[in-house]
C-alpha cells in the first residue's frame, strides 16, 4: 500500500449517507475506515471498497478509542455522520429517553470521535472534519424539538471548533442536508412504521438521495487545503424550507 494514500474515517457507515460517503471517498482514492455498530454491513462494505471495518458505537468511549487506535497517527478526513432522530412528539409529550439518545449520538458521539482523532488530523498537515448536520440545525419545526436541539448543538460545536483551531492545519466544516430519502432515517424516527416513514416523501418526485449528499461531502473534503467550506446547505429543489415542500398529486 502506498504511504501517500489519503485516509478517511466515516462514522455511521453501515447505511444511508454514511455508506454512500464511504463509497464515494474510496472511488476518489481514499483508504476508508468504515465505522458503525452493524458488523456484517460494514464488513461487507469495507470488502467491496477496499476499506477497513471498525465496529464502533460513537457513544461508547471504549469503542471510540478502538477506532482511534485502528486509524493510527495520521488521518486526512473525518466525516462525523453517525446520528439520527427518534420520535416526532411535541416538546410537551416528548420522551426524555429519546431526547437523551439524540443528544448522545448526534452531539456527544461526534465530540468523542473528534477528540480522539484530532491528533491524527493535525498530524496529516491538511486534515478536515466534515460534520453531517441538518437543516434542522438551523430551523425549528413542530414535533422536531429533540432532533433540532441536537443538530443546533452540533452546528454550534462545529463553529466553536473552527474558532479554536484556526491556527491549526485542520479545516472544520458542516454539510446540512434537507429532505434525503434513505432506507433508515424516517423508519428509525417512526419506530419501524414503514407507512408513516413513506408519507414523509409522499408526492415529492425527486427528494435528495444519499449519493447527492455524499458527492457534496467529497467535494468539500477535496478542496485545496486553504479552502474552508464552512457550511453547505443542500436541499432538493422541491423543498424551499423544512415546512415548505412541493408535493405532486
Amino acid at each position: 500500500m502506498s504511504s501517500t494514500r489519503k485516509i478517511a474515517v466515516v462514522t455511521g457507515a453501515s447505511s444511508g449517507i454514511g455508506e454512500a460517503t464511504a463509497r464515494h471517498l474510496a472511488a476518489a482514492g481514499f483508504r476508508v475506515f468504515c465505522a458503525a455498530r452493524r458488523t456484517q454491513r460494514i464488513e461487507k462494505l469495507a470488502d467491496e471498497i477496499g476499506g477497513v471495518a471498525v465496529v464502533c458505537d460513537v457513544t461508547d468511549p471504549a469503542d471510540v478509542q478502538r477506532l482511534a487506535d485502528a486509524v493510527g497517527d495520521r488521518l486526512d478526513v473525518l466525516v462525523n455522520n453517525a446520528g439520527g432522530a427518534f420520535g416526532l412528539e411535541s416538546v410537551e409529550e416528548g420522551r426524555v429517553e429519546d431526547w437523551r439518545a439524540m443528544y448522545e449520538v448526534n452531539v456527544i458521539g461526534a465530540l468523542q470521535v473528534t477528540q480522539a482523532l484530532l491528533p491524527a488530523l493535525k498530524a496529516s498537515g491538511e486534515g478536515i472534519i466534515v460534520n453531517v448536520g441538518s437543516t434542522a440545525g438551523r430551523t425549528a419545526y413542530e414535533g422536531g424539538g429533540g432532533y433540532t436541539a441536537a443538530k443546533h448543538a452540533l452546528a454550534v460545536m462545529t463553529e466553536t471548533l473552527r474558532l479554536e483551531l484556526v491556527d491549526q492545519p485542520v479545516r472544520i466544516t458542516e454539510v446540512a442536508p434537507g429532505m434525503v430519502r434513505t432506507e433508515g432515517f424516517s423508519l428509525t424516527r417512526f419506530r419501524g412504521d414503514q407507512e408513516r416513514a413513506d408519507q414523509v416523501y409522499a408526492g415529492v418526485a425527486r427528494p435528495l438521495v444519499a449519493d447527492d449528499v455524499a458527492d457534496a461531502i467529497v467535494w468539500m473534503a477535496t478542496r485545496p487545503a486553504h479552502v474552508n467550506v464552512d457550511l453547505l446547505v443542500i436541499k432538493p429543489q422541491a423543498q424551499a424550507a423544512p415546512h415548505k415542500v412541493h408535493r405532486e398529486g
